[in-house]
This record gives C-alpha cells, structure tokens and sequence, in this order.
C-alpha cells in the first residue's frame, strides 16, 4: 500500500490511510464471519421448522416418516395441540408432555414436564391450535446469536491490536531511522540532517536541529581559528625568545647559568604547549581518508628509546615485553604520539627506583597496548577528569601541560581505540594506561 512521496510524508496523513485501509480489511473479515455463522444457526433452526410444520400438517403422520437433519435436536420439536369446537382432543404431536389448554388466545408462559414452555394459542368456534416451545430453547437459540454476533469482534479486537501495532510500528520505523542516523553522527560532524523523507510533522524539529548544528558548528570553527591563531602568534616570539637564551648562554657571570636554564626551561615548557595547543586545533578536524600501515611495536621501542635519557636519570627500570606483533592502519604520526605521550607520563611520574613495564599483548584476538609505572598512582576522583585539557592529577612539582591525555585521547577516538588509564589493582601503588586496538586496525602482516 506503499503511495506517492507526497502521501507518505505526513506521519497523520499515512497512519490514517493505514489504519482505515487495514481496518476495513479486518471489519469485513468479521462481517464475513458472522454472516456465515448467523446463516448456519438459521439454516439449523428453520430446516427443523419446516419437518415440524410438514409433520404437523399432514395429521396422522409419524416422525419416522420424517427423517430429522443429522445435527436435529429433539428438544426442538414444537408440542402442537389441536381440539375440535366440542374441545375434544384430534391432534397432539408430543403425547408425553401434557400442557394444559390456555384460557385464553395470545401468547402465555406455562410450566409442564418439569419444564418451562411459551405457548401461542389461537381458535375459533370450529377449531382451537396451540404451540408451546420450551423456553430451554429459546434460550439456546438466544445464546447462539449472541455467541455469534459477538464472535467476530472477539476475533478483531485482537487482531486490531496487531494490525495497529503493525501500522504503527510502520510509521515510527521511519522515526526510528532518522533517530539511529543522527546518534551515529560524530561529534565533529559538519553536515546538515537531510530532510528527504523526513515527516512532516517531525521537519520542523530536524530544521531547528539543523540549525543548532550550523551555530554549533561556527562556534566550533570559531574556537578553532583562535586556538591555531593563538598558537601562531605565541610561536614567533617564543622562537626569539629561543634564540636570545641561546645568546645568553654564552655570557658567563656570577648567577647567569641559573638564571640562563630557567629562562630556558620555561621558554621550552611555553613552546610545548603551544605544539600540543597547535596539535589540538589539528585533531579537532576530521580525519584523512588515507592512512598508512605500520609496525606498532617499532612505534612502542621508538617511544621508549626517546625516553631513555631521563629513565637513565632517573635510574628507572624499564621493561618491554612483545607478546604478539601487529601492523596496524592509521595516522602513524598520530598513534605515534599517542603512545610517546603515555609512555612520557609514566616515566615523568615514576620517582627515581621505580619500574615501568611496556607490554603488547592479544587478548580475544585484539592487540593490546599496557604500560604500567610505579608512580604515585592518580588522586581519588582524578580518573573521570584525566582527561579533560588543562587538568592535571600529577604532583604539581611535575613537569607537563595538562594537555598530554586530552590529545591521547582524541587521537585514541579518531583511530577507534579504547584508552583508559586508571590505577593498579594488584596492590601496588602506579597507574596503568591501556590502549586496545579494534580488530579491523590490524591489517595481514601481522599475528
């Protein structure tokens, strides 16, 4: 019953059509139903009528020369008396059950046999004719009708109930569908919720929805220009500022090599967080299309061997354990990053003595990336806000931007990996930080 576009788009319009279409289906299947009914009653009824009437007409017939119909009940039959106008009696169909004679024509009730009976009596001066039928039948035939009458509606109401579910599940399938194709958006989607086959009842929701994605949208791009914009601005003059350290250095004098590596250190902790400010705006477009294929474990040893220094400074223990090998498809520069940044943090927050563990391992035919410290662990209720930019769990004596997770992190959702970082569970003060790669990361080359 699918119509034209036009018919279809009003959710009213098409749940009308439905509803009175297959209503109508439904109410003539019920008609049909009693009808058939009703005539099998009736054909039952006046069959045993007409044997009656023809036994009774012909006066001194008996019932054996009427074959009864094979579902006939006996009870049916009519108790006829006639009388002559002396009152003698010449004729009485059921001789068993003696009804006695009425006072009067017209229609009473009497009781004979046990039984309740209505009797019709009618006469004149030659001739006196009762029929009395039992009220048991009466009753029966009452029964019958209803039963049939209210059969049909017995079997529509829950027939409708399915018909209408069908209906409607019908109209809001429709409902459905735009719901699951605007939760599928991601949260960086830019494109406009088509309105093509939308209904017109819900077109004005989706038009206002599209509307907050376009404001949305240019307060994103918005906040993007002025972070990129900012992190330029902040990168030439820190670049100068670099350079006149470096002129500095050359200067000796009482106090200057302090003074020179604290400038120092601060212009590289400014130039860092404008990288990752820069790196921020950049992963807040959406992804390439392309991607490369790589070797996640050359990434995990090129991480750990960049901060090899300040283990060795440290005096820090780090283990690597390759338990399973995989090449993986992504952004190498990216996942690159992600994995240095993790490993960087573990070995910041380890104090001096302490041990890292790196290990790539396959859990339910996954790669999994762990790297576990034993550092201070993070502070009870850091582990919903590690993520957010700018805020930092760790020891404020320790070195970083409070950016370093929330680019993990959006790196980790752009590749579809599932990072979390949390802290041990063994006993053992640390946090361990684990990526789990999707199956469909994984391309031939690898376990």
């Amino acid at each position: 019953m699918d119509g034209p576009e036009v018919m279809t788009n009003s959710l009213r319009r098409a749940a009308l059509i439905w509803m009175t279409g297959l209503l109508t289906i439904v109410g003539l299947a019920a008609i049909l139903v009693a009808y058939v009914y009703a005539r099998g009653e009736a054909a039952e009824f006046f069959d045993g009528q007409l044997r009656q009437i023809a036994l009774n007409a012909g006066t001194g017939l008996s019932p054996a020369a009427g074959p009864a119909a094979a579902d006939q009940d006996p009870e049916d039959r009519f108790a006829i008396t006639i009388w002559d106008g002396a009152g003698r009696m010449i004729h009485q169909s059921m001789p068993d059950v003696r009804i006695p004679r009425q006072a009067k024509p017209g229609f009473t009730n009497a009781s004979a046999g046990g039984e309740s009976w209505r009797v019709y009596m009618v006469g004149d001066q030659a001739r006196t004719v009762q029929v009395a039928q039992r009220e048991t039948v009466r009753a029966e035939i009452a029964d019958s009708a209803a039963l049939g009458a209210a059969t049909p509606i017995l079997i529509v109401i829950p027939l409708s109930w399915l018909v209408v579910g069908w209906a409607m599940n019908r109209m809001i399938g429709r409902l459905n569908d735009l719901a699951a194709k605007i939760a599928a958006r991601s949260a960086t989607a830019t494109e406009q919720i088509p309105l093509a086959g939308v209904p017109t009842e819900v077109k004005p929701l989706v038009e206002s929805m599209n509307g907050l994605i376009g404001r949305l949208q240019a307060a994103t791009e918005a906040k993007k220009r002025f972070l990129a914009d900012a992190a330029h601005e902040l990168r030439t003059p820190l670049a100068a500022m670099q350079i006149q350290v470096e002129n500095l250095a050359g200067v000796r004098g009482a106090g200057q090599d302090e003074r020179v590596a604290t400038l120092a250190a601060g212009v590289k902790r400014a130039g860092a967080l404008v990288n990752q400010l820069l790196d921020l705006a950049r992963l807040d477009e959406p992804p390439p299309a392309r991607s490369e294929t790589f070797d996640l474990r050359a990434l995990l040893l090129d991480g750990v061997a960049d901060c090899a220094p300040l283990a060795q400074d440290k005096d820090l223990d780090i283990g690597i354990e390759f338990a399973a090998d995989a090449m993986v498809q992504g952004v190498e520069r990216d996942v690159r990053a992600l994995f240095a940044s993790l490993i960087d943090n573990a070995t910041r927050y380890t104090p001096a003595g302490g041990r890292i563990d790196v290990a790539l391992v396959r859990r339910d035919n996954r790669p999994v990336v762990e790297i576990v410290d034993t550092g201070p662990g993070l502070p009870k209720g850091a582990e919903t806000r590690i993520f957010d930019r700018f805020y930092r769990g760790a020891p404020q004596d320790t070195e970083g931007t409070g950016l370093g997770l929330a680019i993990t992190r959006r790196i980790a959702e752009r590749h579809g990996f599932e990072l979390t970082v949390e802290n041990r569970s063994d006993g053992t003060s640390g946090v361990i930080a684990r990526v789990v790669l999707p199956r469909d990361a994984v391309r031939p080359g690898g376990a």
